[in-house]
């Protein structure tokens, strides 16, 4: 083995880059990391844009401050590692509101993405049926079981509690149907918790009790200056080569190591490196993988992806509530699944000319045909809609800008971790060296990539010899 490791990070988004930052942190000095990105920008879903003057973001748009224990995220420990933990600040506008039956109600208090703890308090927004949820005398769910969230939901809450309320919030991260989405990798603490509770008010509760949050606490953060900021900032502190418009076309193992075949087929370049970081989606992954490990490539390439669209509008002096945004169930049968008043929601936005940025995600999971129109046409669809939620005529954009993210979110279906699971088992016992990374296999939201990312720089180093710095 050499003295001086060479690293390959494959896939420049936030879980590469946070692999990236952990290698150079906790591998022996001199390792060579390299980050090989297809696109010419780092950050993947993480992309901070300028319309009419001001910064919006073009992804994702926060991270959440506490991780499923009750201690800070993965997010908010990297933030502070790169210097930039005084750059975060907190939604001004906390309260969301659900579009049902043609008018904004405020979402409910007291559910877990959507699943009532207190079935009194969802009653503005939908009819539970809670006869339904009885003590059977067992747990809800087995060791090992996982289930889809709207099979469990539906079955102890009724049809209404998931069309309303968890689907429209299932649908604004994912971009998918509860119907499809597994319990456990979704909702992990809701499932931990069903594996011990007899009633799904009871999961629900345990749940929430296990990580308790102090009045007042927030939960979303984002940085002022945009989340790009948080890119730049991994990338420099890596220390990495960073390698854009790099397209990895094919890995090899060889006797000590990996060779990477990149850049275009008519004058490919050939590297050769210790271990590989793979942190693309699960499809382009398991293309390269096919020759080299097939049942692990078949483990994860079947996993399928939701594309969506984000418009963003900026409008000068609009009649805005004093909300953060809303959620639209499938059932009002609207385009927009959800919006959010960015210069509301936060206040470090709000700009002196009284222009406001409000921006819409468009497109489910299964209905894509809707995302071919244009972007004139997407545009002033959403406009439309907007001023029929809100029910005042908004007036017309100064700006608009659509940003289309083509296959951007995972849909996990139930049984995804543990085939993600025997997947990483395979590749360990035949190719230690290399490891997979990002949001096709442990879920979305960017303290989960982050952490994805981190976990698989430790086991790099772990599989190379070393015992990190």
């Amino acid at each position: 083995m050499p003295t001086r490791w060479r690293v390959a990070v494959v896939g420049g988004g936030i879980a590469g880059l946070a692999a990236a930052v952990r290698l150079r942190d906790r591998a022996p000095s001199g390792t060579e990391i390299t980050v090989y990105e297809r696109s010419g920008a780092l950050g993947g879903k993480l992309r901070t844009g300028e319309l009419a003057g001001g910064p919006v973001e073009f992804g994702a748009e926060s991270f959440l401050m506490r991780d499923p224990a009750g201690g800070e995220s993965a997010a908010v420990a990297l933030i502070r590692r790169l210097g930039l933990a005084g750059r975060i600040v907190h939604p001004t506008v906390g309260q969301a509101a659900l579009a049902v039956d043609g008018e904004l109600r405020p979402i409910p208090g007291g559910t877990l993405v959507g699943v009532p703890g207190d079935l009194d308090r969802v009653a503005t927004v939908a009819r539970p049926t809670p006869e339904a949820d009885h003590d059977g005398g067992r747990p809800l769910l087995g060791s090992t079981d996982d289930v889809s969230v709207g099979a469990l939901v539906r079955a102890r809450f009724g049809d209404e509690v998931v069309d309303r309320l968890v689907d429209p919030m299932l649908g604004g991260v994912y971009a998918g149907r509860a119907d499809d989405l597994s319990l456990a990798t979704t909702m992990p603490a809701l499932a931990r918790a069903a594996r011990t509770e007899h009633t799904l008010l009871g999961a629900v509760r345990a749940a929430q009790a296990a990580a308790p949050r102090a009045p007042g606490e927030p939960v979303f953060g984002t940085l002022d200056g945009g989340l790009s900021c948080l890119v730049e900032a991994a990338a420099t502190a890596s220390g990495a080569s960073v390698r854009r418009n790099a397209t990895v076309r094919e890995l090899t193992p060889t006797g000590s190591g990996w060779r990477l075949i990149v850049g275009p087929t008519r004058d490919p370049e050939h590297v050769d490196v210790d271990a590989v970081v793979l942190a693309v989606p699960a499809r382009p992954a398991a293309r390269l993988l096919t020759g080299v490990a097939d049942a692990v490539a078949a483990g994860i390439g079947g996993l399928d992806y939701a594309s969506v669209a984000l418009v963003t509008l900026a409008l000068p002096e609009p009649a805005l509530p004093q909300l953060s945004g809303f959620l639209v169930p499938g059932t009002e049968g609207l385009l927009i699944k959800a919006s959010t008043f960015f210069t509301s929601k936060w206040g470090h936005l709000r700009r002196p000319d009284g222009l406001a940025l409000v921006r819409a995600s468009v497109g489910r999971y299964g209905d894509e045909a809707q995302l071919q129109r244009p972007d004139e046409d997407l545009a002033a669809t959403v406009h439309r809609e907007l001023s029929a939620v809100l029910d005042t005529p908004l007036p017309a954009p100064v700006a608009g800008h659509v940003q289309r993210w083509g296959g951007a979110l995972p849909q996990y279906t139930p049984g995804h971790l543990d085939r993600v699971a025997e997947a990483r088992v395979a590749l360990r016992s035949t190719h230690p060296t290399l490891t997979l990374a990002g949001a096709g296999y442990d879920g979305v939201g960017i303290p989960v990539c982050v952490r994805s990312g981190e976990t698989a720089a430790e086991e790099i180093i772990t599989a190379l010899g070393g015992s990190g710095r």
